[in-house]
């Protein structure tokens, strides 16, 4: 096959992972700030006049310090930056406690002296502990700080990682740079082989990685995950427009944390569908699985289920099951050759299976073991995973989810010898915009067309 892209050296393989391990530099705990706003709240309860002080108004408010602290920022952060939202959070918790103790004692409620008092030390704790805490992980950063990969092109990745290196109290220090072309240009050392790569994850420990390339999320997507998965926090940084109003920086530069991780919002519910519908389509279909067996025997003659490995989520390899209707004159030819759909030795039994999917039905037992979904991108065999990722930016995004046996490229006439950009667009339009009930409307339309195939 004919490729116009060059490919990526660092391209993991089907199934490359990195060995799990826990950074050098753990992850912020929240445990400290939360600490110094409970011991704020507690310091504003007691600057209550005595005479009003009365436990649950304590109670009350420990757990608005709770509800309301504000929501830590994942990079650097100060206590000036933090300062606006804190005081506001502070003023409703106490108005909140004035109408809660009006409501329950209406006869005495606090006066405005006992709220603003209670109120100013609140005010004035807040801050204080907050920025010990901040200060004390400060030096921590100076003294332990993250060791990073910056991954994009060799040009983006050395500036980027220079001008982290001058400043050390963002409390990132690069350890190289992985790129595809590296331009010979001096700096960091850079990384262009996957064993490169896992080499210096484990010796130099390293707790962070930074994307400074729109591009590298696509075309590295296995290799993120795999460096998420080994324990490292990934973030997607643009090293071209300053951070001027962002929320989250680093450096000066925007960015932004990518969750990588293989369990979605909503995975508990597309796996019980999958348990439940393929469950009882494999009871249900019990007789015609075996008919379609039995015909099988008898007109092709031993070994009527066809076996073959095929790439799933995340790059993982897994054996997919189907029924046999076509005999490959070798092993390369079953791996290697693109289609047999107009294969003239089949007989027409095998071709009725094939143009009916009748021959997908034992997949349902790759779904209820768990390798596949019932809807999801279709999975690919090793050969052509490598071609096509190369081919097709898009391609290897697929395999942020579990592939299935039906998908939205299929209902929407991408099966066959079709375009595989087009369907790498509509599987990753898929990923992006899943639903449950989008699961469900794909397994309508995938049975509404198997229903028109055979005539009914």
């Amino acid at each position: 096959m004919e490729s116009g892209y060059a490919g990526s050296a660092v391209r993991p393989v089907p199934g490359f992972r990195f060995p799990a391990r826990r950074p050098h530099t753990p992850a912020l705990s929240p445990v400290p700030l939360l600490t110094a706003d409970l011991a704020a709240a507690l310091a504003g309860a007691a600057a209550l006049d005595v005479s009003v002080r009365r436990p649950f108004l304590v109670v009350a408010l420990l757990g608005a310090a709770l509800l309301l602290r504000p929501r830590p920022a994942r990079t650097a952060a100060g206590t000036l930056d933090e300062l606006p939202s804190v005081w506001g959070r502070i003023a409703v918790g106490w108005l909140a406690l004035a109408a809660l103790a009006a409501a329950q004692d209406p006869a005495h409620p606090l006066s405005p002296a006992a709220l603003l008092s209670g109120w100013a030390v609140h005010a004035a704790a807040a801050p204080a502990g907050r920025a010990l805490v901040h200060r004390r992980r400060r030096v921590l950063r100076l003294r332990q700080p993250s060791t990073a990969l910056v991954i994009g092109p060799a040009a983006t990745a050395q500036r980027v990682a220079a001008a982290l290196l001058r400043q050390p109290e963002c409390g990132v220090r690069p350890v190289g740079v992985v790129t595809d072309h590296p331009d010979g240009s001096a700096g960091l050392p850079v990384l262009t082989l996957g064993e490169q790569v896992e080499r210096a994850l484990i010796q130099n420990g390293v707790g962070t990685v930074l994307t400074v390339d729109p591009a590298v999320r696509t075309e590295k997507g296995p290799l993120l995950r795999a460096l998420a998965e080994s324990g490292c926090t990934v973030w997607e940084m643009d090293a071209d427009c300053p951070a001027y109003e962002m929320r989250e920086q680093l450096a000066g530069f925007s960015v932004r944390r990518l969750d990588l991780g293989t369990r979605r919002r909503g995975s508990v519910g597309k796996r019980l569908l999958d348990l439940g519908v393929s469950g009882a389509l494999l009871v249900l279909a019990a007789p015609l699985l075996l008919g379609c067996a039995l015909v099988l025997r008898f007109s092709q003659g031993p070994g009527v289920v066809f076996r073959q490995e095929r790439i799933g989520q995340d790059g993982r390899p897994f054996t997919l099951l189907k029924f046999r209707t076509y005999r490959p004159v070798d092993e390369r030819e079953s791996a290697t050759r693109w289609s047999v759909a107009d294969e003239g030795r089949m007989n027409p039994f095998c071709r009725f299976m094939r143009r009916t999917s009748l021959d997908e039905l034992l997949q349902l037992w790759n779904v209820f073991r768990g390798d596949m979904s019932l809807v999801g991108p279709r999975p690919e065999r090793p050969y052509f995973v490598t071609q096509f990722s190369q081919c097709y930016p898009g391609y290897a995004a697929r395999h942020r989810m579990r592939v299935g046996i039906t998908g939205l490229a299929q209902v929407s006439g991408l099966r066959g010898d079709t375009s595989i950009e087009d369907r790498a667009r509509y599987d990753n339009a898929y990923i992006d915009n899943w639903s449950l009930w989008q699961d469900v409307c794909i397994l309508l339309r995938t049975a509404a067309a198997v229903v028109r195939s055979t005539g009914s």
